[in-house]
């Protein structure tokens, strides 16, 4: 299912979010976030204390529908402007969402909109919801640069968002990924700052080190582990690596490389999204 554990996804949506606070403390909260335009910074804290308390009731009640946000307490954020009330909200929020997935345990069942209904499912998304935000506040600060990510953590970042794009071009008719259909092409991420442990693929077998190989074929796209010649390849840092294929780095300039036919990596970012 997951390659990191119950208890250190529970682990990462505390420690994930203490970092993100970490670049709210002292920053202006009315300032843009060039990668979620519509959003100022506080909007993107209070998405993600919103996101944190959402899940984490769905866990601890155990749904078995869909939940409104709305309908969850405590979801809206304090009512006032005042920073230090909303990093505590911030700080309560995944601590109350870590527990209620310890509580729970990784498999107990509970409502989510993809492949998998568990509470284990839902720590493992909290996890890196809080990841790829916390690199967009630090990109509104200007800590971008320095913005790292342990290596196990990031690679399992990538293998969970190749299988939410996979989910909705397979459950969506109209998804946009649908059309790289066809042609036998293929995109390779390649992490050149070393390996991390083997993780397994999309019916495959595991590779080695921070690799991927996406596939696509006439009937949808795949992805594994592994090295090996491709349509068009994207090279760099770990870090780097995963927020690119989040758009949430640019891919020219910096430590990146693009080895290809780069439309193709350019038409799938365009395209992957959760829908």
């Amino acid at each position: 299912m997951t390659s990191l554990g119950h208890e250190r996804y529970c682990d990462e949506v505390v420690g994930q979010t203490a970092l993100l606070r970490a670049h709210l403390a002292g920053a202006d909260l009315g300032a843009a976030v060039p990668t979620c335009p519509d959003w100022t910074l506080r909007q993107l804290a209070v998405h993600v204390g919103e996101s944190h308390r959402w899940a984490g009731h769905i866990v601890r009640t155990g749904a078995t529908e869909e939940v409104a946000p709305e309908d969850v307490a405590g979801t809206q954020g304090p009512a006032d402007g005042d920073p230090a009330a909303l990093d505590a909200w911030l700080a309560e929020g995944a601590e109350l969402a870590a527990g209620a997935f310890r509580a729970a345990g990784a498999d107990a069942p509970a409502w989510s909109w993809a492949w998998e209904r568990t509470a284990g499912f839902w720590a493992r998304r909290m996890t890196h919801e809080t990841l790829v935000h916390r690199a967009d506040a630090a990109g509104a600060v200007g800590a971008l640069g320095t913005f790292e990510v342990a290596r196990d953590l990031a690679a399992d970042a990538i293998d969970e968002w190749l299988e939410i794009v996979r989910f909705g071009q397979r459950t969506d008719p109209d998804d946009p990924v649908r059309e790289l259909w066809g042609g036998g092409r293929s995109i390779h991420l390649h992490a050149t700052d070393g390996g991390v442990g083997s993780g397994a693929g999309a019916g495959a077998g595991a590779g080695p080190g921070a690799e991927w190989i996406v596939e696509f074929g006439d009937d949808g796209f795949g992805w594994r582990r592994g090295h090996e010649k491709a349509t068009v390849a994207l090279r760099g840092p770990l870090t780097q690596v995963l927020l690119a294929f989040y758009r949430r780095l640019p891919v020219e300039g910096g430590q990146l490389e693009v080895l290809g036919e780069r439309g193709l990596l350019d038409a799938w970012l365009e395209r992957a999204s959760f829908g």
